[in-house]
């Protein structure tokens, strides 16, 4: 047994063998090995449908309105942002079936080593996404139960964190059951507000101030959707190797865009009725099934880092460092707040899904469990400096594009406040990545040994 065999036997534990077994997951960031694998294909609709009918969607809606977009113009928004920023999260969760491997963990591929640096911020931005969805939750529930703000908060963490605890398992099933559940509330809610006569917005802001709205609504869509694209894998990796790639994909695309579509349109149709805070009607269900995929995606994206602790341990973590978050959230400036850590928990997706599809399409044949047993060991990991120096200059190269109440770059201020950020980071981070890669690679063919000189039989050369 080699030694990355063995490193990476600290990532495996208990693991649920078909659809139901709700048995406590002790696997970890290890690939999941073939002849081990299980599910149905329908689960890519409900596991990327359920967690995005919440109450933050919601709210991300009604921005369309604070921009100053009417109807017609905020919903095209949502919908042309909502389909880019769920094309990424569509094609990389097919690539579960074939590696048995989570996403930021599979990273460690192109990043190597310093997987450290974009496994950092991934656990990091599972944090602020338990925040942000946890904020409506803990509001809901102190409306529902008559309890403090802070009791409500603390309720749904804690069931969160139990799901995410149990695991894979037991998080899709949540999202299957989850899915009936929310569609009904969710219907309710819609008929509720369309009940109030609620009055259509108009635009308020025209010309160039218009279509910088336009934009900065369709990034704040794509940012929703782009989120989820450091997770796709995670929820894919127990699938059989056979399974069909372009149901992955279309399913994948289509439970995403129906549930942020849905959502963000209630926000934009009735943020007059639904107030800054959006507290009214919030579901904390909602909150639960979401941040329950934050935990566990944090979990994982954590040990990829190189730390040897536990997942269920690591998920339970992520729960309760989420609490100090929301209530900072909670504090003053809800709006603001949301805002900047919708855009800047997501900025960094956009460089790195980049490189991890470049590397991907030029070594796909070795992402494999076999390959992956041996090569996602830390001690078999290199330096990736390509890829980090893509990512570092793209993200850097992103900042003067971005528009947020902290941030509004001197490029996004002569736009009209137009946030093209997301776009410049792809195109910046592929770039690179493709010219640096190639120049890694002809430093390692001139480093290589040269071939020995034929001058014995084959077996002297031990063939």
């Amino acid at each position: 047994m080699t030694e990355a065999t063995d490193e990476l036997r600290v990532y495996e534990g208990a693991r649920p063998t078909r659809t139901g077994d709700l048995t406590l997951e002790g696997q970890g960031m290890a690939p999941i090995p073939e002849d081990q694998r299980y599910g149905g294909v329908y689960r890519m609709f409900t596991v990327w449908f359920t967690p995005n009918m919440e109450l933050s969607g919601v709210f991300a809606g009604t921005l369309a309105v604070v921009f100053g977009l009417g109807f017609g113009l905020g919903l095209l928004a949502i919908v042309i942002g909502t389909i880019i920023g769920s094309l990424p999260v569509a094609i990389l969760c097919t690539w579960g079936p074939r590696t048995g491997t989570a996403q930021v963990p599979l990273a460690r591929l192109p990043f190597g080593k310093t997987i450290v640096l974009p496994g950092t911020v991934q656990w990091l931005s599972s944090i602020a996404w338990d925040a942000l969805v946890g904020l409506f939750g803990g509001q809901a529930a102190a409306l529902l139960f008559h309890i403090p703000f802070w009791l409500g908060v603390a309720i749904v963490l804690v069931i969160e964190g139990i799901v995410s605890v149990y695991g894979y398992e037991f998080v899709h099933r949540l999202q299957e059951w989850g899915s009936i559940i929310l569609i009904v509330l969710f219907l309710i809610l819609t008929v509720r507000i369309f009940q109030h006569h609620v009055v259509l917005p108009h635009n308020t802001v025209h010309g160039g101030t218009l279509f910088a709205s336009f934009v900065l609504m369709v990034t704040i869509s794509l940012s929703e959707g782009i989120s989820w694209a450091s997770y796709a894998s995670d929820y894919s990796r127990y699938m059989k190797p056979d399974t069909s790639k372009a149901a992955i994909f279309w399913l994948t695309l289509a439970g995403l865009t129906a549930s942020y579509v849905w959502v963000e349109t209630i926000g934009l149709a009735g943020a007059s009725v639904l107030g800054n805070q959006t507290a009214a009607g919030a579901i904390v269900f909602g909150a639960i099934t979401s941040n329950s995929m934050n935990d566990y995606t944090g979990s994982l994206a954590f040990q990829a880092l190189g730390a040897r602790v536990r997942r269920p341990i690591i998920a339970g973590v992520v729960a309760v460092l989420a609490f100090a978050a929301i209530l900072w959230m909670n504090s003053a400036n809800t709006a603001g707040r949301f805002q900047n850590l919708l855009l800047f928990s997501a900025y960094w997706i956009a460089p790195f899904c980049a490189i991890v599809m470049i590397d991907w399409h030029y070594n796909r044949d070795k992402y494999r469990p076999p390959f992956l047993r041996r090569a996602l060991g830390w001690s078999k990991l290199g330096n990736g400096w390509p890829a980090i120096v893509s990512f570092v200059v793209a993200f850097g190269i992103m900042v003067p594009f971005m528009n947020t109440s902290i941030i509004v770059g001197p490029f996004a201020n002569d736009l009209g406040g137009a946030d093209i950020a997301f776009y410049v980071g792809f195109v910046v981070a592929g770039v690179l990545y493709y010219v640096l890669r190639r120049v890694a690679l002809g430093q390692e063919a001139r480093r290589a040994p040269a071939p020995a000189v034929e001058v014995a039989g084959a077996e002297d050369r031990g063939v």
